[in-house]
């Protein structure tokens, strides 16, 4: 039982339903349109208020300048990504023990679940654009941050 279940009255548990279900639609909606992952998110439907509050980002530590006479290591490039919609946990499959949604050199057409990203209990879907997988560079399970590359592909 959900402690949303265990606190409402019997008579208006679906209302307390319908107002955490439109609570996430919303907050899916709403943090799928910002250009950067905010640091907190407080919804109120009615008299129902839910807030939520996660450690931004660190800044990325800026490159160290190359000491003369060594060079420095090369970073691959990783062409077109697929990127983290949001903070939070991901998952390359759709449920425990399940095989993967796709795995390197699948063919995937644009808006196509790829993974998914768990945040705050809430499943966000992660979509592709069209093209070929050519690499998975975030393992199953693992935290990641919003705008994380999660794939490379190759877009068609």
């Amino acid at each position: 039982m959900t402690a949303v279940e265990e606190n409402a009255p019997a008579t208006g548990h679906e209302d307390y339903l319908r107002v955490l279900e439109a609570i996430q639609t919303g907050a899916l909606q709403l943090l799928a349109g910002f250009p950067q992952q905010p640091s907190a998110l407080r919804f109120q439907v009615g008299e129902v208020t839910v807030e939520a509050e996660w450690q931004a980002a660190a800044p990325a530590a800026p490159a160290a300048a190359p000491v003369e006479g060594i060079a420095a290591p090369e970073v691959p490039a990783l062409g077109a990504v697929v990127r983290a919609p949001s903070v939070g946990v991901f998952y390359r499959c759709p449920e425990p023990g399940a095989d993967p949604f796709v795995e390197v050199g699948d063919r995937v057409s644009a808006g196509q679940q790829v993974g998914i990203v768990e945040a705050m209990k809430l499943m966000i879907p992660v979509t592709a654009q069209a093209g070929v997988i050519t690499g998975i560079l975030k393992e199953d399970g693992e935290p990641v941050q919003f705008d994380e590359p999660l794939f490379s592909y190759s877009p068609e």
